[in-house]
């Protein structure tokens, strides 16, 4: 949760895309390490499979439309490339 404080744009955003990915970002590591303790928790491992998926479609909104906020996000957040 510490990420979100660095990547708002504003003290009261909690609705931009790179606050969001901060929080999925969180909210996936989260369940990563739910699904590997408890694998036949199937509900839980599509509710990982989601937020990955609406993660990577924030990341690819922000790759087209604000490139610099996306390589900014990447290093923070230790995410690929």
């Amino acid at each position: 949760m510490k990420n979100i404080t660095d990547l708002n744009l504003h003290e009261k955003d909690t609705g931009s895309s790179e606050v969001q990915i901060a929080l999925l970002t969180d909210k996936i590591q989260t369940l990563s390490k739910h699904v590997k303790q408890y694998k036949k928790d199937k509900h839980s491992s599509v509710g990982l499979l989601k937020a990955v998926n609406k993660r990577k479609k924030l990341l690819d909104y922000l790759k087209k439309n604000k490139i610099e906020s996306y390589k900014n996000i990447l290093t923070k957040l230790n995410l690929r490339k």
